[in-house]
């Protein structure tokens, strides 16, 4: 060992590799923050294996030690220590762990499965991870940034998001119906590419994939090791190549020394203006709409307190209240409600499209039906936003709005206002159809 470890995913110590475990623990020599760990990290969780971490892993020096090169000759991250030898190799790593316990599920539940299993692997290291990197590291001064390679890295990459977005079209999961290391790597490897450099207007083409990124980076198991997850805001900028060459003019001309103390007055100003800049915040285009009749905390107090006679009382409520001039109604659809099949994977969905709702909280209220007794299970909604149209700033930052299709309401149909009544008070059944959940935005 190299060093005291320090437990950081517990587990109990049983299954076919781990019988004789029990005296030494596996120990993962990385530093923090390494994406190719979290493989690892992420399986221990669902597999319910003890992993330690060695403490005051330093990257460069401990990995250069006689006893680590010992491990891995390469001196590379990450090496996780067994009681059966080294293992090196990150995927390998996460592999060994998967398959520590009997009871795993991590590989299916048959050959094929397996087969499928190690085949999404394989597409994901070498489709999409080296492909990410090709387009990444170069932008940042690692190696040579040559426009055709990255043209050729980026083109290979949509080759490759193309087609797992086709299969993830009509699967909730790759390989069966629940997470395994597929899925692991998977996600671990899209990761590193929606934090690093996949912006939403890049990613937006692959509606299929960015569900399935955003539900499993929600799951408890991975949320635990990856935390928030933050989309990348923009492609990182080339660093200057001509930056070098600067310094063989500045000794041309020494007297400038000279003149730079009377420089000094300028940055003066400037962070004067920087300071005052925050101050003019921007209001909401929302906020300054005629003022409305309705007064959204009002609705939501009502519906909240009300607990008996809600169609007299709330629904009655909200009619009265209701102001087509200054607010709208919305149904919305899911796309893709033949991909629903399981319950708990569905109702996390829509979970996690309310939690993104979060930044209209303000602005709006909605009800989510989740609808039937047996997959696959639809998914419906209504939404009542401020103004006359789905605020802008939601369409853009919601990547889940795209998943839906939304129709707006004519409160003139009878039908369509008796629709919205039915959806606010979770009317039972709904559209013929007992309602699995219901839940509410406000």
């Amino acid at each position: 060992m190299l060093g005291r470890a320090e437990v950081i995913r517990g587990g109990k110590e049983s299954g076919s590799i781990l019988k004789s475990s029990k005296a030494m623990a596996l120990i993962l020599h990385t530093s923090q923050g390494n994406k190719n760990a979290y493989k690892a990290l992420i399986a221990a969780e669902y597999a319910s294996v003890e992993v330690q971490y060695t403490p005051h892993f330093e990257f460069g020096v401990s990995n250069k030690t006689p006893q680590f090169l010992k491990m891995n000759p390469l001196g590379k991250v990450p090496v996780l220590e067994t009681p059966h030898g080294p293992v090196f190799e990150s995927n390998a790593i996460a592999r060994y762990v998967a398959r520590s316990k009997d009871d795993t599920t991590l590989y299916g539940s048959s050959l094929i499965e397996y087969a499928q299993v190690e085949q999404w692997i394989d597409f994901s290291s070498f489709e999409l991870d080296s492909n990410l990197q090709r387009w990444y590291y170069p932008r940042l001064g690692y190696g040579t940034y040559l426009p055709p390679a990255e043209e050729n890295a980026i083109t290979a990459l949509k080759r490759g998001l193309t087609a797992l977005n086709t299969h993830l079209a009509s699967n909730t999961y790759l390989v069966g119906h629940s997470v395994t290391l597929a899925d692991i790597i998977m996600i671990t490897n899209l990761y590193f590419g929606f934090t690093k450099i996949l912006v939403k207007s890049f990613t937006s083409q692959y509606p299929h994939v960015e569900r399935y990124f955003w539900t499993l980076v929600n799951h408890p198991n991975f949320r635990k090791i990856l935390g928030q997850v933050k989309q990348a805001e923009a492609v990182p900028p080339l660093q200057s190549a001509k930056k070098p060459a600067q310094p063989k003019d500045e000794p041309k001309k020494p007297a400038q020394p000279k003149d730079e103390p009377k420089k000094p007055a300028q940055p003066k100003d400037e962070p004067k203006a920087e300071e005052e800049a925050p101050k003019p915040k921007p209001k909401n285009p929302l906020d300054l709409l005629p003022p409305s009749k309705m007064v959204l905390d009002e609705w939501k107090r009502l519906y909240s307190n009300t607990k008996t006679n809600f169609r007299e009382v709330a629904i009655k409520g909200f009619w009265d209240m209701y102001d087509p001039e200054g607010y709208s109604l919305w149904f919305c659809d899911y796309k893709y409600q033949d991909e629903n099949t399981v319950s708990f994977v569905t109702l996390n969905k829509v979970g996690g499209f309310l939690q993104r709702m979060d930044l209209a909280r303000k602005y709006a209220f909605g009800k989510m039906l989740i609808i039937g007794s047996e997959p696959p299970f639809k998914v419906k909604g209504l939404w009542l936003f401020r103004g006359p149209e789905i605020p802008k700033f939601v369409m853009e930052e919601c990547y889940d709005m795209e998943l839906y299709e939304w129709t707006k309401v004519d409160i003139s149909d009878e039908a369509q206002k008796e629709r919205v009544s039915q959806m606010i008070e979770d009317f039972e059944p709904f559209e013929g159809e007992t309602l699995l959940d219901a839940k509410c935005f406000k």
